[in-house]
């Protein structure tokens, strides 16, 4: 989880990147291999409701996996993690993790990230893209509109200067819906 110091490093790659919600000493480019960003976890809470869910983000197996690396400081890692917990566990769709990155700069860290739950019932797996856009355009939830998250994780990626063409097929059909 650390650097070899007792800091913690944490793995963002959905809105994590774009809102941690936790303070941090250093922000990184990161790139995870094994794991790909996948929309691939039903919401049923922030960007949806058991009735009318949406679909967000989850680490699925496979590929490679462009982020943001947060390194905390050690008299926040406590608080952080308690943190990421209430935030991710909330319905405990994903497995905390440590990860093996890749910073932009070239160092190998540890880093605490959450991975989809293949067994869990709200993983939808490979979704055909109708009906991704579909679950997507439904989704509301207690931290907003499902189309507000796609849309500000694709922004995001795109001032890293990552292209994902899912993410940009999904945005593009929304924006003809406006």
């Amino acid at each position: 989880m650390t650097d070899g110091s007792d800091d913690l490093w944490v793995f963002g790659y959905g809105s994590l990147m774009w809102r941690p919600g936790f303070p941090f000493v250093e922000r990184r480019h990161a790139q995870l291999y094994g794991y790909r960003r996948a929309l691939c976890v039903l919401s049923y809470v922030h960007r949806g409701t058991p009735e009318n869910p949406g679909l967000v983000l989850g680490l699925d197996r496979g590929g490679r996996c462009h982020g943001v690396a947060f390194r905390v400081a050690k008299d926040e890692v406590q608080a952080t993690v308690h943190y990421l917990r209430e935030r991710e566990q909330v319905t405990s769709v994903y497995l905390e993790r440590h990860l093996p990155l890749r910073l932009d700069d070239g160092r190998a860290i540890t880093a605490l990230g959450y991975v989809a739950d293949r067994k869990h019932g709200q993983y939808a797996g490979n979704l055909e893209f109708e009906e991704v856009l579909a679950l997507v355009r439904q989704g509301r939830g207690i931290s907003g509109a499902n189309p507000d998250y796609v849309r500000s994780t694709h922004e995001h990626l795109l001032g890293m200067g990552v292209v994902d063409p899912l993410m940009q097929r999904i945005v593009e059909a929304l924006d003809q819906d406006a």
